[in-house]
Order: structure tokens, then C-alpha cells, then sequence
């Protein structure tokens, strides 16, 4: 069985779309990289057509909507190179695969915002603003995720702590009790010791919210999941938009956590920028 990739299939649908879905085609033909940069209005502006055309013309490439249908354009512009990146051809230059990462890691970070579920962030900043102590746990590519939470999370006035080996977590867990909230970040939700560690943490009544994929081992055995779709197979490819989308995940929990506690505890978070101030040279002035 042949699969056609996204430009193919618009190339070949092509005398089935009706007239107005055919200028938004044409556009996207024309130039794929441009549509990848753009929002749906710029887009429509482009076609001379309506929002809502554009998003008739992504559902009728069955794609969710406007992000997911750049997501799959970015991944339809190349086939990929094993254990690098899939959007990266082996002939492929500085220029080229510069260009292409950049653009398939915003592709992704699109599709990731319009996959993700915000009750569920909001439920996890409930839990989060109410823990007795915070724990971040990754291993390989995701533990650079947990150690930047670590770095958001220090400076709240709030007990936390990232570990990115599985005997410490192990212990953390032990450790750890009701009121307590452990972070597990994996892309895949499939790594064994982790999966134990969200059973052991749970066993011993901590809250245990999980940055992975949806219906995943991880995700079954967690309180709360926080999953996103970044068709990444990190099976087969080195983890990149993965990483990014946990990272900016990261970075909205913690602006939610900050909102949530008020100004007075903003006030807090500015006395400790304040005090790393003399660390740094001044800002030249030109």
C-alpha cells in the first residue's frame, strides 16, 4: 500500500475541491514553506477565501484542523533520516536541515498547543500551588526537561527536587507521602522503571501527574496525565520537537503556578531576581 504525504494527496485532490477550496491548494502548491509560517488568516488572506474554507480544506486532507494539517505539510517535505531526524535527508546541507528543524519543531509546538487539554493544566495547577513538596523525575532525553523544571519550581518557596536516576527516584518515592506531587516526564510512556516509579509514588499516596503519552503504561498507572500529539518516534529518531513541547509544558505550569499564588507572591519571585542581580555585568549602553 502506497501512502501519499500531504502534498501529494492536495496535488491529486485537486479537481474534487470545490472552487474556493482550490485557491487555498494553489497557495499551499505555490509554496509550502510560506503556509507552514503562516496563521490561518494570513492564509485565507492569501487564497482571497474565509477562515472557515481553510479549515473545511484541512478537515477534507483528514487532519484535525489548521495546526495538525501543518504539522503533516512540514512532514510531507521530507522523508527523513534514521536516528537524526525524520524531516532530514542525508544530502541535505546546513542551510537545508537548519531550515527544516526549525520549521517541523514549530509545526509541531502547533499541534502540541492544540492537542493539549487545558482543564487538565488547570486541574494540574490546582495541584501543584496545593503540594508540600514537588519532585521532577526523567531519565535520558527527558531528564533535561526535569532539571529545567527544577530550575522554574526553586525559586517558589516550596520544597523541590529532580532526580534523573532510577534508585533515587525509587527512594524519593519511599519517601514520599499524601500531599506530596511527583512530575514524570516521558515522551513515549513506555520505559519500564519509570512506570514503577508512578506505582511505587502512588502505593505510597503521592500525587503523581505524568507528561506523556495519552493511553500509554505511564499514563494508566498516573493521577493526572498532561499528554500531548507530537508524532515523534523516538524509537527510531533522536528526540527533538519531544523535548521542546515538555519544555514549553514546563513553562506553562509554572507561569500557572505563579498566577494562581497571587501578587504578594510575586513579590517573593522578584526579592529573588533581585538578589542575583550583582552576578551579572551591566547591560552595555550604546
Amino acid at each position: 500500500m502506497i501512502i501519499m504525504n500531504t502534498l501529494e494527496k492536495i496535488q491529486k485532490s485537486l479537481d474534487s475541491f470545490s472552487k474556493s477550496e482550490r485557491k487555498v491548494a494553489e497557495v499551499i502548491l505555490a509554496s509550502p514553506q510560506t503556509a507552514i509560517h503562516s496563521s490561518i488568516a494570513a492564509l485565507a488572506k492569501m487564497a482571497d477565501v474565509s477562515e472557515p474554507t481553510v479549515n473545511r480544506f484541512c478537515r477534507r486532507l483528514d487532519t484535525k484542523g489548521f495546526p495538525d494539517f501543518k504539522l503533516h505539510l512540514a512532514q510531507s517535505l521530507a522523508n527523513g533520516t534514521p536516528y537524526v531526524n525524520r524531516h532530514v535527508d542525508e544530502e541535505d546541507g546546513p542551510d537545508a536541515y537548519t531550515s527544516k528543524i526549525f520549521e517541523s519543531s514549530m509545526a509541531c509546538l502547533d499541534a502540541a498547543k492544540s492537542s493539549l487539554d487545558i482543564g487538565t493544566v488547570n486541574r494540574a495547577v490546582d495541584v501543584l500551588t496545593q503540594a508540600n513538596k514537588i519532585s521532577f523525575f526523567g531519565l535520558g532525553a527527558s531528564s533535561s526537561v526535569a532539571h529545567d523544571a527544577l530550575n522554574k519550581f526553586f525559586r517558589f518557596n516550596i520544597p523541590v527536587q529532580c532526580f534523573d536516576d532510577i534508585l533515587m527516584q525509587r527512594m524519593s518515592c519511599i519517601n514520599s507521602g499524601s500531599g506530596d506531587v511527583i512530575v514524570l516526564i516521558s515522551h513515549t510512556g513506555r520505559t519500564k522503571s519509570l512506570v514503577e516509579v508512578a506505582s511505587l509514588a502512588r502505593e505510597n499516596d503521592a500525587t503523581v501527574i505524568s507528561l506523556t503519552a495519552k493511553d500509554s503504561p505511564l499514563a494508566r498507572e498516573s493521577s493526572l496525565v498532561l499528554s500531548m500529539d507530537v508524532p515523534e518516534d523516538t524509537d527510531i529518531y533522536m528526540p527533538m520537537a519531544s523535548r521542546l513541547a515538555q519544555l514549553v509544558l514546563i513553562d506553562v505550569l509554572a507561569t500557572g503556578f505563579t498566577l494562581r499564588r497571587g501578587v504578594k507572591f510575586r513579590e517573593n519571585l522578584k526579592k529573588v531576581k533581585e538578589s542575583i542581580k550583582d552576578s551579572r555585568f551591566e547591560k552595555p549602553i550604546f
